[in-house]
This record gives C-alpha cells, sequence and structure tokens, in this order.
C-alpha cells in the first residue's frame, strides 16, 4: 500500500546517485516514499567532489534534504562540509567516507581504460557484480540488467569523471559532528564494497545519527532491498520537516 503523500514542498529531496547510476537506482525508493518534491542527480560535469559539490549547490534552492549512495554519499559529505547551513537532513546510504589510498588511482584508471574498450556495462557486470549485490541476489537477471542499463545510459566518459571524484575524494567525517539537522546512515549487512566498518566509523563521527543494517542486503540496497531502505528515510524526512517546523 502506497503511504499518504509526504508533503515536503518547501524541503525538496535531493538525491544523489553512485558511480554509473541514473535515476533508475531510486525509481523503486521514490515509489515508496510518495514525496511531493524530490529530485535525482546523476554525477556529471565535475572531476572531484569539490567541483561537484559547488556546481550542485549553485543549483539546488537555499534549503534541502539530502541523501546520497556510494559515491554520491561521498559528494553529499563534501556538501555538508562546504554549505551546513544549507542541510536540513543528510542521508548516506552505502557509504566508504575514507579518502582513497594512493596506490588505487593506477588500477581505477586501468578500469576506465578496460571498459573504454570492452563497454561500460559488460565491464562492469563482468568485473564488479559479485561484489555489487548480496549472495542471494547473484542470479537475478532483472537486478542485473537494471544496473547494466544505467551504466550504459551514463556512458564512458561519465564513469572516467567519476572515477576521478573517487579518486581525489576527501575524508569529511568532521563535518558530521557539527550538523544539527537529522543524519540517516543506511547499509547492507552483506555489502563487500562499503563495509559494516565503514559506517560505524559514518556513526561514531555523528553522535545524533539513526542508523540502519538492511541484514539481506549488500552494496545496491536502494535496489535490492527497496521496502527496507524507503521505510526509514521516509521516517526521516518526517523529522527532518518536523525539526524544521519547531526551528
Amino acid at each position: 500500500m502506497t503511504p499518504a503523500l509526504l508533503d515536503n514542498s518547501d524541503l525538496p529531496l535531493v538525491l544523489i546517485g553512485g558511480t554509473l547510476c541514473n535515476a533508475r537506482l531510486w525509481q523503486p525508493i521514490v515509489e515508496r516514499l510518495n514525496v511531493a518534491s524530490v529530485t535525482c542527480v546523476t554525477l556529471t560535469g565535475a572531476d572531484t567532489a569539490q567541483r561537484a559539490s559547488r556546481r550542485l549547490l549553485n543549483a539546488l534552492p537555499p534549503r534541502f534534504l539530502l541523501a546520497g549512495f556510494s559515491l554520491g554519499a561521498i559528494v553529499a559529505l563534501q556538501i555538508a562540509a562546504d554549505a551546513p547551513e544549507r542541510l536540513c537532513g543528510l542521508g548516506l546510504i552505502s557509504a566508504n567516507p575514507l579518502a582513497d589510498p594512493p596506490e588505487k588511482a593506477a588500477p581505477r584508471r586501468e578500469a576506465v581504460r578496460t571498459a573504454r574498450t570492452q563497454g561500460v556495462a559488460d565491464w562492469l557486470l563482468a568485473a564488479l557484480w559479485r561484489d555489487y549485490v548480496a549472495p542471494s541476489r547473484l542470479h537475478d537477471a532483472g537486478l542485473r540488467n537494471v544496473i547494466g542499463q544505467m551504466a550504459n545510459e551514463c556512458g564512458i566518459d561519465t564513469f572516467a569523471a567519476q572515477t576521478e571524484i573517487a579518486i581525489h575524494r576527501r575524508d569529511n567525517r568532521a563535518a558530521l559532528g557539527t550538523l544539527a539537522c537529522p543524519i540517516l546512515i543506511l547499509n547492507g549487512a552483506q555489502d563487500g564494497i562499503c563495509t559494516p566498518h565503514h559506517h560505524q566509523l559514518l556513526a561514531e563521527s555523528a553522535a545524533n545519527a539513526a542508523w540502519h543494517t538492511v541484514e539481506t542486503g549488500g552494496h545496491f540496497i536502494p535496489l535490492e532491498t527497496p521496502d527496507e531502505v524507503a521505510a526509514p528515510l521516509r521516517q526521516w524526512i518526517t523529522e527532518c520537516i518536523q525539526c524544521v517546523k519547531t526551528d
């Protein structure tokens, strides 16, 4: 059953996708949230989190709710560091807040070169599919097709720029301690990319955060387990609205 419309007209929800993700990532979540105002962002036009942050802050309204998935969570953390006064709520989904080790730069760029030769979706699914979802979903052809379709729609140039964001990302956990707005952390217990340990680091940096772990989920929990992701997201949105009303 679809929940009643949640009127967040004054606090639009901004959802930032991860590497090779577009609005398809969020479609099952948006359907379940049933909110009045939502914008799904594909990370394009920037090769660092700082540039992506500036680009988005120039385009977004004065105050908003922000949630990011994977690389999108890295950019969301950068926005929190750059303009905490603009955020009325921060959600971090399948996130690794740490700076990328320098030794990862060369293999990341080599992956882009390989994907350019093989085709971005073919490379992605061959290289990362087993890391992307929980073991119980490895034979889910529909889920695999959606992730491959997003990769093809985003394309190799977007992948190259997003790879640079990953390489140059900063550890912005300190920004969490200064945020007064509600913070939500969501992860899959079976995520081997952004592990439960990474989310523990986030939770330790945000004393006021609500942390929910989806026991059956891998990395792509917005697509794998949309019910388990949408429920705490809707609760978080409701809390954010209430907090603004009482300011």
